[in-house]
């Protein structure tokens, strides 16, 4: 069964980017992919992802175009983008995230859906009853502003604590 997962990092104080939108704080730190709650483990069982413009933006300026992702993405946006290359299956679409969930759940095939940013997106998939899971690796750092990690308010139970190097990896169950 498909779960919509929210897996991603924040700074200890809440922010997945700074106000500028830079996670430089993010990968200067040493974490193990392969490691407790690491991103291997968790990418392995990802079919599809939707993410929002910020995200892409990012994602895009960081690795020059090169798009890192083979499975069909969601970038849920009012903005123009290009799309990145030939092949890449990256679908633009704006509108309530309730009405595109069937599409992206049909399209990871059995896998999960990874809500990879940012916290405001998440947010929309709790309040309409569709988020399942939320694992976010906490740096040692604080930014003070920026973009919050869930502006929301979400009920969660604790499933899983772990520590991957610099980070302390926190996993949880959304409660309905």
């Amino acid at each position: 069964m498909t779960r919509t997962l929210y897996y991603t990092a924040t700074s200890l104080d809440g922010f997945i980017a700074t106000s500028e939108h830079s996670l430089d704080w993010l990968v200067s730190r040493d974490n193990d992919p392969a490691g407790p709650m690491g991103y291997d483990v968790f990418f392995a069982q990802i079919g599809a992802l939707v993410m929002g413009a910020s995200t892409y933006a990012w994602v895009t300026e960081q690795l020059d175009g090169d798009w890192p992702y083979d499975q069909p993405t969601w970038v849920l946006t009012h903005r123009d983008f290009p799309t990145p290359a030939d092949g890449v299956d990256v679908r633009f679409r704006s509108g309530n995230v309730a009405e595109l969930h069937p599409e992206m759940v049909a399209a990871a095939a059995s896998k999960d859906l990874w809500v990879v940013g940012g916290g405001d997106l998440a947010g929309q998939f709790a309040e309409r009853g569709l988020l399942d899971a939320v694992q976010v690796s906490v740096a040692p750092v604080t930014l003070g502003a920026g973009a919050p990690l869930l502006p929301r308010q979400v009920e969660l139970r604790l499933t899983g604590v772990a520590r991957n190097r610099d980070f302390a990896c926190l996993s949880y169950d959304v409660v309905r």
